[in-house]
């Protein structure tokens, strides 16, 4: 069967949390789960890093305004990352050519990385912090969930992770227009507030 599908899934995981995708695939080769995971994600040093900074986003990923800030970085990091592992895939398997793997791999990242700097922004404009906490909580076991799932029935879950994004990119469109309509009507009150304290008529 051809990596595709693992592909494309590893893909969307690694724009949410790249290091989740490193640590998990390279555990699952390591402990047998399967045989397709490339032997350099597997590396002993591979596993600490990818741990180490997979810590430090779980952290960095839940205090508003620091996750976009982590974000921004990783603008450049999830990208890069997804199209890595697709072409390590598929250096695995020998089913599909590993520039076309990276090429995938690389821009279904991109794709659900602007999804989650997008949906943090929106989610930011929100003064509590327990909004960051449940969307990062529910983006962790989202990525555990579909790459585990994808090594089982990667076609199931390349179908899901495409859903996902789909409707992501929808939510992103639709929470930005709501935003600026939010930020003109509170331009438009404040201009009126400072018309009403100088004495001067509204314009129009």
């Amino acid at each position: 069967m051809s990596v595709l599908p693992l592909v494309f899934t590893s893909g969307w995981a690694s724009g949410v949390n790249a290091y989740a995708v490193v640590l998990l695939l390279g555990l699952f080769g390591v402990t047998g789960v399967s045989d397709d995971v490339p032997a350099a994600l597997q590396r002993t040093d591979v596993l600490i890093a990818a741990g180490v900074l997979f810590l430090i986003e779980a952290v960095a990923d839940k205090i508003p305004y620091v996750d976009s800030v982590w974000d921004s970085v990783h603008t450049v990091v999830r990208p890069v990352a997804g199209a890595m592992v697709g072409a390590l895939l598929a250096g695995e398997s020998g089913s599909l050519p590993e520039v076309a793997a990276a090429a995938v791999g690389g821009s279904t990242a991109l794709l659900s990385h602007l999804v989650k700097a997008g949906t943090r922004m929106a989610v930011n404009t929100s003064p509590e912090p327990a909004s960051n906490i449940l969307v990062s909580i529910a983006e962790d076991l989202g990525v555990a969930g579909l790459v585990t799932f994808a090594v089982f029935h990667p076609v199931a879950a390349a179908s899901i992770a495409a859903t996902l994004l789909i409707a992501g990119l929808a939510t992103v469109l639709f929470l930005i227009s709501r935003i600026r309509r939010f930020r003109a009507r509170r331009a438009q009150r404040r201009e009126e507030k400072r018309l009403a304290a100088t004495g001067a008529a509204p314009p129009g």
